[in-house]
């Protein structure tokens, strides 16, 4: 188990090229964050049940056509009761994933006041988030672009990179360009730290 353990949470901090990152998939109960994760790892559909705690998978992800990163991906459960616990998953990671079922428009208004209430407490300030509009391959799933406006991002902290991505976990059409854009945003994120630090 200790062995599990170290492997679980690794330093990743001495890792210059980023080789690995670390992330947390959030977002409201039913939005497909565990079929998500499952199209990635697996590259299929997968019919999953609520997850009561999270779940934790190291995904390869091939960026352009010279390397592969290591994506470490916590997903954890989305309902209510669950959501304090999301600010103990984002402490200290890389970059977040915001999923929301695009075909829920009465729930948007509970998915914007959890995206805007994580992403302002002061250990994620800053922190990439890459909002996924699941369930494109259903009628009447919103644009990414409504997604957007309902979510109000451009209200998010001035700090904060973001980008919004259609996408569906059946098919899991938007979820390689997303990752990319993530990891881009990421990297990004960690120039400007290591500049300010240079300037101090």
């Amino acid at each position: 188990m200790g062995n599990q353990l170290t492997e679980m949470a690794p330093n990743t901090s001495f890792l210059p090229t980023f080789q690995s990152v670390h992330v947390v998939v959030i977002g409201l109960d039913s939005a497909g964050k565990t079929s998500l994760l499952y199209r990635m790892k697996l590259r299929e559909f997968v019919k999953t049940i609520p997850t009561k705690g999270f779940n934790m998978e190291k995904i390869k992800v091939a960026m352009g056509t010279s390397r592969c990163i290591t994506f470490q991906v916590w997903d954890v459960g989305g309902q209510e009761k669950l959501r304090p616990l999301w600010k103990s998953y984002t402490r200290r990671t890389d970059g977040m994933v915001f999923v929301v079922d695009s075909t829920e428009v009465e729930r948007m208004e509970e998915a914007k006041v959890e995206l805007h209430k994580i992403t302002r407490t002061s250990e994620n300030q800053g922190v990439p988030v890459l909002i996924l509009a699941n369930k494109q391959d259903l009628p009447g799933a919103l644009s990414e672009a409504e997604v957007e406006k309902l979510l109000t991002l451009h209200e998010l902290c001035s700090s904060t990179l973001h980008h919004a991505q259609g996408c569906s976990a059946l098919d899991g059409q938007g979820l390689q360009p997303g990752l990319e854009k993530l990891y881009e945003m990421i990297l990004k994120r960690k120039k400007m730290q290591r500049h300010s630090k240079r300037k101090r």
